[in-house]
Formats: structure tokens, sequence, C-alpha cells
């Protein structure tokens, strides 16, 4: 068990490494920017309109009216998170944060996997896990709330798959044994 700690700690930095490496050097690729004078006139609007309303996610327009569907249907839309306080680029409080989450699920997973007999086993195992679990929590995102645009989500389930595999190999590969010799009892 304290090789699969120690696995999930340095797997977990490998991960928490490749999506910075992923988000700042490639991150721009999954996003749209406005001109500075249209950044000034939507963050005057969000200042002026929902800063009363506070803190949150924010669908435009809200699908629950009448006017809201028939304005849905038309166009723009957008979801806004929407934060009156401001924020940094990059908290530290966040990374920190990311890094002890990918350190427990890779505990998580290793010792799921410890109860397969081989290296070849868990690999396969952790490759079809990362694929289903990651392709479905990011891509189910923009196909159920369809008009989320695409591009942010594939760069996502790409990096999120790309660390997760690289984390967990590490982990497997060289602090887990390479097979596991089973006893029976008679």
């Amino acid at each position: 068990m304290i090789r699969i700690l120690i696995g999930s700690i340095v797997g977990g930095i490998v991960q928490f490494i490749i999506g910075a490496v992923a988000w700042v050097g490639f991150g721009n690729i999954a996003y749209k920017f406005a001109s500075e004078a249209n950044v000034a006139d939507l963050h005057t609007a969000l200042a002026r309109t929902l800063t009363a309303s506070g803190d949150g996610t924010y669908v435009i327009p809200m699908p629950e009216t009448a006017q809201g569907t028939a304005l849905l249907g038309k166009g723009p839309v957008a979801m806004i998170f929407f934060h009156s306080g401001g924020s940094t680029p990059f908290s530290p409080g966040a990374l920190l944060i990311g890094l002890v989450m990918s350190v427990l699920m890779l505990f998580i997973v290793g010792t799921a996997l410890s109860r397969l007999d081989t290296l070849a086993d868990r690999m396969r195992v952790m490759i079809l896990f990362a694929v289903a679990t990651v392709g479905y929590f990011t891509l189910s995102l923009p196909v159920y709330n369809h008009f989320m645009p695409w591009t942010w989500w594939v760069f996502l389930t790409i990096e999120e798959f790309i660390a997760f595999v690289a984390g967990a190999y590490v982990m497997l590969r060289w602090f887990m044994p390479a097979t596991v010799a089973r006893t029976t009892l008679r």
C-alpha cells in the first residue's frame, strides 16, 4: 500500500506537470478572444447587470420562460461564470488542490488496479477506465448543454486523458509489482 501511495504522489506530480504544460503552452487553442473595446463593454455590462444578483453561473437567456425560450432559439446565447470579486490568473490554492486531487484519484485507481495480476492487465483496464471516465465526464457537458462550444471541451478531454494515462502509467510501471503472486487456500 505504501508503494501505491508513493506512486500516487509521483504520478500526481506528472499529471500536474502535463496539465501545466498543456494549459500554459497550448491553452489558448481552447478559447476565443474579444477585442479590448468589446471586453470593456462586456465587463461594464456584467458589473451593471449581474453584481446585484451575486456570484454564480448564469444561463443567458433563461429557457424557463416563454420570452427566454424565444430568445434562446434566436440567439445569441451564453453561459457566464460570474464572480464579482475578481480573481487571479493562477490561484496557488487551486493549483495545490488540483495536485492533491490528482494524488488522491491515482491512489484510488492504484488500489483498484492492484487487484489485477499483471502490469499488462492493469494497463489495459486503466486505459479503458481513462477513456470511459474522462471522455464521458468532459464530452457529455457540451452534448447535454448543446449551446456550449466544443473546442474547449475537446482540448480538455485530450489534455486530461494524456495527463491521467501518464500519471497512472508512472504509478503502475515503477511503483507496483509487475505481477502478483496469488496463493490459493486448500
